[in-house]
Parts: C-alpha cells; sequence; structure tokens
C-alpha cells in the first residue's frame, strides 16, 4: 500500500473515554479462573507526568504460561474457564487502577519470566509496549532485554511482590518514567 500524497498520515491510535464502553469485555482480565490455585493478581496503577493517576487508560498482557510455554489457543475474548490463552484486557479504574488474574509466566528460549504489557491511554498517539519482569528471578541477570536498559532504569522494568502477587505500575513520563520499548515494524 503506498501512502496518498494528498492526505497526511493519522495518529496509529485514537485514544479517549471510548475504551471504557467499546474495548473490554467481561472476564478480559481473568486469564485464569480466580479460584485457580497457582492463580495470582498481576496489578498496578497508570500515572501521568505529574504522578496523577489515569482514568481512562486500556491494559493488555501477553504472557507465557508457568513453563514457558507461549500459547496458540483461540478464545480470548470468549473465556470458557479451562483454556490458558496467555492474553488479557482491562480498563483501569478511577484510581488509574489495573488487576489481572493470571499465573507466573516460565522463562522463554532464555530470557527471565516476563508480561508483555500494551498501554493504551488519553494523549497517546499510539499505543506503548512494557515488560514486566518476574522479581527475583535467576535469569534477570542474564536476560538480553534487561541488560540493554541502562542500570539506573531497570527497576521501572521489574514488577514487585506482595501478599496477592505482583505489582506493576505504569508511569507514563516524568521522574521513574516507565521504560518503553519499540518493535520493528511499530510506528510511534
Amino acid at each position: 500500500m503506498t501512502q496518498s500524497p494528498t492526505l497526511p498520515p493519522t495518529p496509529g491510535q485514537t485514544v479517549g473515554p471510548f475504551y471504557g464502553f467499546a474495548l473490554p469485555y467481561a472476564g478480559g482480565n481473568e486469564l485464569v479462573p480466580p479460584g485457580r490455585p497457582d492463580a495470582i493478581r498481576l496489578r498496578g496503577t497508570v500515572r501521568d507526568g505529574r504522578g496523577d493517576p489515569v482514568p481512562d487508560a486500556l491494559i493488555e498482557v501477553w504472557q507465557a504460561d508457568e513453563q514457558g510455554r507461549i500459547s496458540r489457543e483461540p478464545g480470548s475474548l470468549q473465556r470458557d474457564g479451562f483454556t490458558f490463552t496467555g492474553w488479557g484486557r482491562t480498563s483501569v479504574d478511577r484510581t488509574g487502577e489495573y488487576s489481572f488474574t493470571t499465573v507466573v509466566p516460565g522463562p522463554t528460549e532464555g530470557a527471565a519470566p516476563f508480561f508483555a504489557i500494551t498501554v493504551f491511554a488519553r494523549g497517546l498517539l499510539n499505543r506503548l509496549f512494557t515488560r514486566a519482569y518476574v522479581p527475583d528471578h535467576p535469569l534477570l541477570e542474564s536476560d538480553r532485554l534487561l541488560a540493554s536498559v541502562p542500570a539506573d532504569r531497570r527497576g521501572s522494568l521489574v514488577a514487585r511482590r506482595d501478599a496477592t502477587g505482583l505489582v506493576f505500575d505504569i508511569r507514563l513520563q516524568g521522574e521513574g518514567e516507565t521504560v518503553f520499548l519499540s518493535y520493528p515494524g511499530h510506528d510511534g
């Protein structure tokens, strides 16, 4: 496809308050049923450059299963309560908080275990990509992507533990900004 010489390019995403209406779906934040014995919560808060909560963001999570296998199973939009698809989506609440019920991912291809996270929020022309690494894993020291990040910024990519699972706060800009990633073929 060629770009029209008369039309300017448009943003890759149009982010706005309609996300709360159009994209979240029932069970979207439950990658596994809450009662599953190995279920954990992955939760956090999305904040803007001033540190204020962003009340209208949308978060997607992509992950491997406990053994580090990438799921190829369909069914993310209509969960059956048994099939792990490795993908979920949820909107944040009015205080900027999000939560997923999932499992701790295993390492994949020698990489430390992580959750791939996509952020959609007001003021963004394109979605943002980041990772939430599982804390205290022995492969953190040798993870190639994490090692490529300046040492003083690596902490923004590592979740922390709490009584119910893992906490990963997302700071869109400013002091303590989360490290965001760029992938080949993604403009933005």
